[in-house]
């Protein structure tokens, strides 16, 4: 019998992409978990299971679960209350009776890591170990789409303002944590269990790198501003955007600070047979994820 991979966030940018790589596997029937079922990707033979409450619907969520397999559990979106939506979420799980549960993770999780948000993954990851649920941790590296967006439009250039100093990080693209996912989800490996996978780009640079590429691919020039910490907190105030966000932007520019952010790996070629994306080759792919910097 075919095993049920069920794939949160299966709307969104990660999620669909791996649906979109487990599609038409004779040994797998997808299970689509989204808040809205009319947003679901249409995949011949896929369960859709609508939570429109998301991970924080305990009782949906456990039924949206149930009889599942493998469950591709996505970090939720940023939210103040994160945390407790993954708790739930492990909890509904194992409730559900899921033999298997693939997390993503980030880069550097840990209770005292710099970057406040890779503390809430190391959370998460202690609570799904206490289960018992087969397991494998991927933990993502900052996501290669997102360099675009580090960016604002400044007089003709692209200006990185950001407390980084001089550290590196090895981004990495959505395309290639999709395919990583999608190796995984499809080798139902003990092997795998237990695993906490750091999945990077093949390279880790500085956020003046980081310009450069945007400088190079976007054909406009662009530059990185180094702020200190007050600096940063004072131009992002004015945004609206609550503290404990604001904190989640700061502090992972101070991860890159800190080196937690620059571990290179090779878990991109190792599961995929592929080398892993390049800034500029992810970029160039997705014209989109610079769009706003074109005007």
């Amino acid at each position: 019998m075919p095993r049920v991979i069920a794939v949160t966030g299966a709307t969104g940018a990660l999620g669909r992409r791996v649906v979109d790589r487990l599609a038409g596997r004779d040994d797998v029937r997808l299970r689509l978990v989204v808040r809205d079922a009319a947003r679901a990707p249409r995949v011949p033979g896929a369960e859709v299971a609508a939570v429109p409450a998301g991970y924080a619907d305990a009782p949906g969520l456990t039924a949206a679960l149930s009889g599942v397999h493998t469950l591709y559990l996505v970090s939720a979106a940023e939210a103040e209350d994160r945390l407790q939506q993954h708790l739930t979420a492990v909890a509904a799980a194992a409730a559900a009776g899921v033999q298997r549960v693939v997390y993503t993770s980030f880069l550097g999780a840990a209770p005292d890591a710099v970057f406040t948000l890779a503390r809430q993954h190391a959370a998460t990851e202690a609570a799904l170990a206490a289960t018992g649920v087969r397991t494998t941790v991927l933990r993502h590296a900052m996501y290669a789409d997102f360099v675009p967006f580090f960016a604002v439009a400044e007089d003709g250039r692209a200006v990185i303002a950001a407390p980084a100093d001089d550290g590196r990080a090895s981004f990495v693209s959505r395309d290639d944590l999709a395919d990583v996912a999608a190796a995984v989800l499809g080798e139902d490996s003990p092997a795998l269990d237990g695993a906490v996978l750091d999945v990077t780009g093949p390279e880790a640079l500085s956020l003046d790198d980081t310009a450069a590429v945007l400088a190079d691919v976007t054909g406009r020039p662009a530059v990185y501003r180094r702020q200190t910490v007050a600096e940063a907190w004072a131009t992002r105030r004015p945004s609206g955007h609550p503290d404990w966000e604001i904190e989640g932007w700061v502090t992972s520019y101070r991860a890159i600070a800190a080196g937690e952010l620059a571990r290179v790996t090779d878990a991109v070629p190792a599961l995929t047979g592929h080398p892993a994306r390049t800034v500029a080759e992810h970029l160039r792919a997705h014209p989109e994820d610079w769009a706003h910097l074109r005007s």
